[in-house]
């Protein structure tokens, strides 16, 4: 079995078993390889271990059930996660979230903040994935077609990689708090989504430019402003630009390589 397949494989097994208590054996052994193999190129996929990438999927998952499933508990879906009370769920969903589930369930709207990994466009050889296709935002193509005249708004972290070498932690925190303030600036029918690995995109329900670029000053209005990681306040700008697409036909590969081609572009 080649290694794409078995990356694959596992990324499937992961994913239909978010609400069981998998392990990382678990999860080679159904793959037919060691643990330790598996480990390795889910590293070199994603810089997380296969237990943290359950965490982030689970509370990914746990996050959109809160918006979706007004009914449900916070209770019940931390039970649905494999959380046994709601104290250990909200520790959790607070060391991914940066809020507990009852203020995400109030005023957040984003959900997707670890998107499943797509590994459909890549060859895996021995060097490591490019990482600008790598999220499944596939679900997404219907709304794409629907709203195909209206305007996006994409955003990436400036200087992430110094934040990371603070703190693997801290990085995950910025990409956090990316997706708060677009939350906060985008309107009630926009929706925000990530494309990479700290890479995010808006789309607006406006065919008015001038509306994505209000929404795109707003955020950049908040750089300088910091989060907070361990009692130390760190400094968060990002990039963001309007774009929107413009070829014939709405194809999945050719817009996701467009919202990363406006990010560049924002750099310059």
């Amino acid at each position: 079995m080649d290694n794409l397949t078995l990356l694959n494989l596992a990324l499937c097994y992961m994913e239909e078993n978010l609400c069981e208590n998998i392990t990382a054996e678990d999860v080679a052994k159904a793959c037919y390889c060691s643990p330790a193999s598996l480990q390795k190129m889910l590293r070199r996929l994603a810089h997380y271990s296969v237990k943290e990438y359950i965490i982030k999927r689970r509370l990914t998952r746990a996050a959109r059930d809160l918006l979706n499933c007004p009914e449900d508990s916070i209770l019940d879906i931390a039970l649905r996660y494999c959380y046994q009370s709601n104290e250990s769920f909200t520790r959790a969903f607070e060391s991914v979230w940066n809020c507990s589930p009852s203020a995400y369930r109030q005023k957040r709207s984003f959900a997707d903040l670890c998107p499943r990994l797509n590994l459909s466009e890549f060859d895996y050889g021995d060097e490591i994935m490019s990482r600008k296709k790598m999220v499944d935002i596939s679900e997404l193509y219907d709304l794409f077609k629907e709203r195909k005249n209206c305007y996006f708004v994409c955003c990436d972290i400036h200087a992430l990689v110094p934040i990371n070498e603070i703190s693997r932690k801290a990085g995950d925190l910025a990409i956090a708090e990316t997706a708060r303030r677009m939350d906060m600036c985008a309107g009630a029918e926009d929706l925000v989504f990530r494309i990479g690995g700290d890479e995010f995109a808006l789309l607006t329900a406006s065919e008015d430019r001038a509306y994505a670029q209000q929404i795109a000053e707003q955020i950049l209005a908040m750089n300088g402003q910091s989060f907070s990681y361990e009692s130390r306040d760190i400094p968060l700008n990002l990039y963001a630009a309007v774009t929107r697409f413009e070829g014939r036909n709405l194809r999945y590969s050719e817009l996701f390589a467009s919202l990363h081609q406006t990010i560049e572009g924002s750099k310059n």
